[in-house]
Protein backbone atom coordinates (compact mmCIF):
# COMPACT_ATOMS: atom_id res chain seq x y z
CA UNK A 1 0.00 0.00 0.00
CA UNK A 2 1.18 3.53 -0.77
CA UNK A 3 2.39 5.81 2.13
CA UNK A 4 1.58 9.44 2.82
CA UNK A 5 3.92 12.24 3.22
CA UNK A 6 4.46 13.37 6.59
CA UNK A 7 2.28 15.96 8.08
CA UNK A 8 2.11 18.00 11.33
CA UNK A 9 0.34 21.02 12.28
CA UNK A 10 0.91 23.93 14.13
CA UNK A 11 -0.78 27.51 15.16
CA UNK A 12 -4.15 27.76 16.45
CA UNK A 13 -7.54 29.14 14.68
CA UNK A 14 -8.58 32.27 15.56
CA UNK A 15 -9.98 32.73 18.65
CA UNK A 16 -13.62 34.00 19.32
CA UNK A 17 -12.97 36.79 21.67
CA UNK A 18 -11.38 38.26 18.35
CA UNK A 19 -14.21 37.68 15.93
CA UNK A 20 -16.25 39.02 18.39
CA UNK A 21 -14.34 42.29 19.15
CA UNK A 22 -13.83 42.45 14.97
CA UNK A 23 -17.68 42.02 14.64
CA UNK A 24 -18.50 44.61 17.14
CA UNK A 25 -15.91 46.84 15.80
CA UNK A 26 -17.17 46.99 12.51
CA UNK A 27 -20.76 47.12 12.84
CA UNK A 28 -20.01 50.41 15.63
CA UNK A 29 -18.24 52.27 12.48
CA UNK A 30 -20.41 54.73 10.63
CA UNK A 31 -20.08 52.91 7.65
CA UNK A 32 -20.57 49.34 9.17
CA UNK A 33 -17.99 46.37 7.91
CA UNK A 34 -16.73 42.92 8.77
CA UNK A 35 -13.76 41.38 7.89
CA UNK A 36 -13.59 38.95 4.80
CA UNK A 37 -11.20 36.45 6.87
CA UNK A 38 -14.46 35.57 8.50
CA UNK A 39 -16.20 34.35 6.03
CA UNK A 40 -14.00 30.94 5.88
CA UNK A 41 -15.57 28.58 8.44
CA UNK A 42 -16.32 25.34 7.12
CA UNK A 43 -19.05 26.09 4.83
CA UNK A 44 -17.71 29.44 3.85
CA UNK A 45 -14.96 27.95 2.70
CA UNK A 46 -16.84 25.09 0.41
CA UNK A 47 -19.06 27.90 -0.80
CA UNK A 48 -16.23 29.20 -1.69
CA UNK A 49 -14.70 26.66 -4.01
CA UNK A 50 -18.24 26.07 -5.23
CA UNK A 51 -17.66 29.68 -6.41
CA UNK A 52 -14.48 29.01 -8.52
CA UNK A 53 -16.31 26.20 -10.61
CA UNK A 54 -18.73 28.71 -11.80
CA UNK A 55 -18.80 29.71 -15.49
CA UNK A 56 -18.82 33.69 -14.41
CA UNK A 57 -15.63 33.09 -12.12
CA UNK A 58 -13.05 33.13 -14.57
CA UNK A 59 -10.06 34.43 -12.13
CA UNK A 60 -9.79 30.76 -10.76
CA UNK A 61 -9.67 29.34 -14.85
CA UNK A 62 -7.27 32.14 -15.54
CA UNK A 63 -4.90 31.14 -13.06
CA UNK A 64 -4.96 27.47 -13.49
CA UNK A 65 -4.88 28.02 -16.75
CA UNK A 66 -1.40 30.10 -17.03
CA UNK A 67 -0.25 28.15 -14.00
CA UNK A 68 -0.64 25.03 -16.31
CA UNK A 69 0.77 26.98 -19.18
CA UNK A 70 3.99 28.10 -17.00
CA UNK A 71 4.51 25.86 -14.51
CA UNK A 72 8.22 24.52 -15.70
CA UNK A 73 9.23 28.22 -16.04
CA UNK A 74 7.52 29.35 -12.15
CA UNK A 75 9.22 26.57 -10.78
CA UNK A 76 12.53 27.60 -12.34
CA UNK A 77 11.63 30.77 -10.56
CA UNK A 78 10.89 29.39 -7.27
CA UNK A 79 14.52 27.19 -7.27
CA UNK A 80 15.06 23.83 -6.39
CA UNK A 81 14.64 22.72 -2.86
CA UNK A 82 13.01 26.20 -1.73
CA UNK A 83 10.31 25.81 1.27
CA UNK A 84 7.07 27.30 -0.20
CA UNK A 85 4.50 28.96 2.46
CA UNK A 86 1.43 29.56 0.76
CA UNK A 87 -0.96 32.22 2.19
CA UNK A 88 -4.37 31.29 2.27
CA UNK A 89 -4.42 27.88 1.23
CA UNK A 90 -7.71 26.68 0.92
CA UNK A 91 -8.14 23.23 -1.05
CA UNK A 92 -4.15 23.80 -2.56
CA UNK A 93 -5.84 23.34 -6.19
CA UNK A 94 -3.16 25.13 -7.91
CA UNK A 95 -0.24 24.16 -5.91
CA UNK A 96 -0.93 20.87 -6.96
CA UNK A 97 0.23 22.03 -10.55
CA UNK A 98 3.61 23.27 -9.13
CA UNK A 99 4.55 20.78 -6.09
CA UNK A 100 5.42 18.04 -8.41
CA UNK A 101 7.81 19.67 -10.68
CA UNK A 102 9.18 22.32 -8.19
CA UNK A 103 9.74 19.14 -5.25
CA UNK A 104 9.98 21.87 -2.25
CA UNK A 105 11.51 20.62 0.92
CA UNK A 106 8.73 21.32 2.79
CA UNK A 107 5.55 22.83 1.86
CA UNK A 108 3.64 25.28 4.70
CA UNK A 109 0.44 25.71 3.91
CA UNK A 110 -1.61 28.77 5.92
CA UNK A 111 -5.20 29.05 5.96
CA UNK A 112 -7.81 30.44 8.63
CA UNK A 113 -9.59 27.54 8.09
CA UNK A 114 -8.76 24.62 10.22
CA UNK A 115 -11.04 22.10 8.62
CA UNK A 116 -10.33 23.16 5.12
CA UNK A 117 -6.48 23.42 6.04
CA UNK A 118 -6.66 19.71 7.09
CA UNK A 119 -8.51 18.31 4.25
CA UNK A 120 -6.01 19.67 1.71
CA UNK A 121 -3.30 18.31 4.06
CA UNK A 122 -4.42 14.77 3.59
CA UNK A 123 -5.25 15.03 0.05
CA UNK A 124 -1.78 16.51 -0.86
CA UNK A 125 0.13 13.95 1.43
CA UNK A 126 -2.23 10.88 -0.26
CA UNK A 127 -0.86 12.44 -3.76
CA UNK A 128 2.88 13.59 -2.60
CA UNK A 129 4.23 10.59 -0.17
CA UNK A 130 7.56 12.65 -0.57
CA UNK A 131 6.26 15.87 0.92
CA UNK A 132 7.04 17.44 3.94
CA UNK A 133 4.38 19.38 5.00
CA UNK A 134 3.92 21.80 7.89
CA UNK A 135 0.87 23.05 8.21
CA UNK A 136 0.00 26.24 10.19
CA UNK A 137 -3.31 27.78 11.14
CA UNK A 138 -3.88 30.90 11.56
CA UNK A 139 -4.08 34.67 10.20
CA UNK A 140 -1.85 35.12 7.41
CA UNK A 141 -2.69 39.14 7.72
CA UNK A 142 -0.83 39.05 10.62
CA UNK A 143 2.95 38.13 11.40
CA UNK A 144 3.14 34.24 11.72
CA UNK A 145 5.45 32.10 13.36
CA UNK A 146 6.73 29.59 10.53
CA UNK A 147 7.84 26.49 11.78
CA UNK A 148 11.91 25.67 11.33
CA UNK A 149 12.85 23.34 8.63
CA UNK A 150 16.42 22.56 7.85
CA UNK A 151 17.76 22.63 3.93
CA UNK A 152 19.25 25.20 2.00
CA UNK A 153 16.48 26.39 -0.35
CA UNK A 154 15.12 29.47 -0.06
CA UNK A 155 11.71 30.72 1.45
CA UNK A 156 9.30 31.30 -1.28
CA UNK A 157 5.69 32.69 -0.66
CA UNK A 158 3.16 31.77 -2.94
CA UNK A 159 -0.04 33.84 -2.55
CA UNK A 160 -2.60 32.38 -5.32
CA UNK A 161 -5.91 33.38 -6.27
CA UNK A 162 -6.14 37.32 -5.93
CA UNK A 163 -6.79 37.54 -2.55
CA UNK A 164 -3.97 40.24 -2.08
CA UNK A 165 -6.35 42.60 -3.52
CA UNK A 166 -8.98 42.17 -0.39
CA UNK A 167 -6.16 44.66 0.77
CA UNK A 168 -6.88 48.51 0.39
CA UNK A 169 -3.33 49.74 -1.85
CA UNK A 170 -2.66 50.79 1.69
CA UNK A 171 -3.10 47.29 3.29
CA UNK A 172 -1.58 45.42 0.23
CA UNK A 173 1.85 47.74 0.87
CA UNK A 174 2.09 46.78 4.25
CA UNK A 175 1.31 43.06 3.66
CA UNK A 176 4.26 42.70 0.92
CA UNK A 177 6.34 44.78 3.96
CA UNK A 178 5.31 42.40 6.47
CA UNK A 179 6.10 39.14 3.81
CA UNK A 180 9.37 40.56 2.88
CA UNK A 181 10.66 40.41 6.26
CA UNK A 182 8.86 36.26 6.40
CA UNK A 183 11.14 35.22 3.18
CA UNK A 184 14.14 37.24 4.36
CA UNK A 185 17.37 38.32 1.90
CA UNK A 186 16.99 36.94 -1.33
CA UNK A 187 13.63 34.77 -0.73
CA UNK A 188 10.94 35.36 -3.01
CA UNK A 189 7.08 35.72 -3.67
CA UNK A 190 4.70 34.10 -6.16
CA UNK A 191 1.39 36.25 -6.21
CA UNK A 192 -1.99 35.86 -8.01
CA UNK A 193 -2.92 39.84 -9.00
CA UNK A 194 -6.36 39.96 -10.89
CA UNK A 195 -6.12 42.67 -13.76
CA UNK A 196 -8.03 45.61 -14.76
CA UNK A 197 -10.91 44.76 -17.42
CA UNK A 198 -14.19 45.04 -19.00
CA UNK A 199 -16.34 46.07 -15.86
CA UNK A 200 -19.18 43.76 -16.81
CA UNK A 201 -16.84 40.59 -16.46
CA UNK A 202 -16.28 42.05 -13.38
CA UNK A 203 -19.73 42.79 -12.35
CA UNK A 204 -20.78 38.94 -13.40
CA UNK A 205 -17.86 37.17 -11.35
CA UNK A 206 -19.15 38.61 -8.02
CA UNK A 207 -23.17 38.33 -9.11
CA UNK A 208 -23.51 35.05 -10.61
CA UNK A 209 -26.81 33.38 -11.91
CA UNK A 210 -26.87 30.59 -9.23
CA UNK A 211 -26.32 33.00 -6.28
CA UNK A 212 -23.70 31.02 -4.84
CA UNK A 213 -21.68 34.15 -4.06
CA UNK A 214 -25.04 35.70 -2.72
CA UNK A 215 -25.12 32.49 0.07
CA UNK A 216 -21.19 33.13 0.69
CA UNK A 217 -21.79 36.25 1.57
CA UNK A 218 -25.02 35.80 3.45
CA UNK A 219 -22.76 32.85 5.22
CA UNK A 220 -21.11 35.28 7.23
CA UNK A 221 -24.38 36.23 9.18
CA UNK A 222 -24.90 32.69 9.95
CA UNK A 223 -22.00 32.31 11.22
CA UNK A 224 -22.54 35.17 13.63
CA UNK A 225 -25.63 33.68 14.91
CA UNK A 226 -23.90 30.31 15.35
CA UNK A 227 -20.67 31.47 16.86
CA UNK A 228 -21.65 34.65 18.68
CA UNK A 229 -24.79 34.62 19.78
CA UNK A 230 -26.27 37.13 16.90
CA UNK A 231 -29.93 37.40 15.52
CA UNK A 232 -29.49 38.59 11.84
CA UNK A 233 -32.09 37.11 9.92
CA UNK A 234 -30.75 36.44 6.67
CA UNK A 235 -33.90 36.76 4.80
CA UNK A 236 -33.66 40.98 5.37
CA UNK A 237 -30.44 41.22 4.19
CA UNK A 238 -29.37 40.75 0.17
CA UNK A 239 -25.91 40.46 -1.49
CA UNK A 240 -25.07 43.65 -3.22
CA UNK A 241 -21.71 43.66 -5.11
CA UNK A 242 -20.54 46.36 -7.81
CA UNK A 243 -17.46 47.87 -9.60
CA UNK A 244 -16.28 51.03 -8.07
CA UNK A 245 -14.58 52.20 -11.30
CA UNK A 246 -13.11 54.96 -9.18
CA UNK A 247 -11.36 53.01 -6.63
CA UNK A 248 -10.85 50.09 -9.15
CA UNK A 249 -12.29 47.54 -7.04
CA UNK A 250 -15.19 45.14 -6.65
CA UNK A 251 -16.92 45.92 -3.48
CA UNK A 252 -18.90 43.75 -1.66
CA UNK A 253 -21.80 44.70 0.59
CA UNK A 254 -24.84 42.97 2.83
CA UNK A 255 -27.77 45.29 2.21
CA UNK A 256 -30.77 45.50 4.92
CA UNK A 257 -33.87 45.38 3.20
CA UNK A 258 -35.62 47.07 6.24
CA UNK A 259 -35.34 49.11 8.84
CA UNK A 260 -34.59 46.67 11.86
CA UNK A 261 -32.10 45.81 15.03
CA UNK A 262 -29.93 43.43 15.63
CA UNK A 263 -28.04 41.82 18.43
CA UNK A 264 -25.03 40.74 18.88
CA UNK A 265 -24.55 38.63 22.08
CA UNK A 266 -24.83 42.06 24.30
CA UNK A 267 -24.52 44.22 21.88
CA UNK A 268 -27.48 45.95 19.86
CA UNK A 269 -27.07 47.47 16.24
CA UNK A 270 -29.76 49.83 14.12
CA UNK A 271 -29.83 49.02 10.39
CA UNK A 272 -31.91 51.76 7.98
CA UNK A 273 -33.34 50.41 5.39
CA UNK A 274 -30.92 49.82 2.64
CA UNK A 275 -27.98 50.84 4.99
CA UNK A 276 -25.05 48.21 4.06
CA UNK A 277 -22.41 46.26 5.60
CA UNK A 278 -19.18 46.21 3.84
CA UNK A 279 -17.74 42.66 3.72
CA UNK A 280 -14.80 42.71 0.87
CA UNK A 281 -13.30 44.61 -1.52
CA UNK A 282 -11.52 42.89 -4.44
CA UNK A 283 -8.86 45.72 -5.69
CA UNK A 284 -7.87 45.49 -9.61
CA UNK A 285 -4.26 46.07 -10.97
CA UNK A 286 -2.79 46.78 -14.10
CA UNK A 287 0.33 44.85 -14.37
CA UNK A 288 2.84 48.38 -14.19
CA UNK A 289 0.45 48.91 -10.77
CA UNK A 290 1.30 45.88 -9.13
CA UNK A 291 5.04 46.20 -10.16
CA UNK A 292 5.57 49.59 -8.46
CA UNK A 293 3.82 48.38 -5.25
CA UNK A 294 5.73 45.39 -5.00
CA UNK A 295 8.98 47.48 -5.57
CA UNK A 296 7.90 49.88 -2.65
CA UNK A 297 7.68 47.42 -0.37
CA UNK A 298 11.43 45.95 -1.44
CA UNK A 299 10.54 43.70 -3.76
CA UNK A 300 12.23 43.23 -7.06
CA UNK A 301 9.85 42.09 -9.83
CA UNK A 302 11.55 39.47 -12.01
CA UNK A 303 8.98 37.81 -14.09
CA UNK A 304 5.21 38.41 -14.85
CA UNK A 305 3.02 35.22 -16.64
CA UNK A 306 -0.07 35.70 -18.01
CA UNK A 307 -3.07 33.97 -19.13
CA UNK A 308 -3.76 33.86 -22.89
CA UNK A 309 -6.78 35.97 -22.83
CA UNK A 310 -4.41 38.54 -20.29
CA UNK A 311 -7.41 38.39 -17.47
CA UNK A 312 -5.01 37.59 -14.54
CA UNK A 313 -1.41 37.81 -13.88
CA UNK A 314 0.68 36.02 -11.70
CA UNK A 315 4.07 37.54 -10.05
CA UNK A 316 7.57 36.41 -9.45
CA UNK A 317 9.19 38.78 -6.98
CA UNK A 318 12.69 39.14 -5.16
CA UNK A 319 13.43 40.40 -1.86
CA UNK A 320 15.74 43.42 -3.01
Amino acid sequence: MAGTGSVSFHGSAVPADSFLEDVIAGLSRPRKSLPPKYFYDARGSALFEAICTLPEYYPTRAELALTAAHAESIARFAGDGCQLIEYGSGASTKTRLLIGRLRPAAYVPVDISESALRGAAARLAAEFPWLHIRAVTGDFGRPLAIPAFGGEGRKVVYFPGSTIGNFSREEALAFLHMTRGQVGPGGAMLVGVDLKKDPNVLHAAYNDAQGVTAQFNLNLLARINAELGGDFAAERFAHYAFYNVRQGRIEMHLASLARQAVNVGRHRFSFAAGETIHTENSCKYSVEEFQALAAQAGFRGEQVWLDAEGLFSLHGLVAA
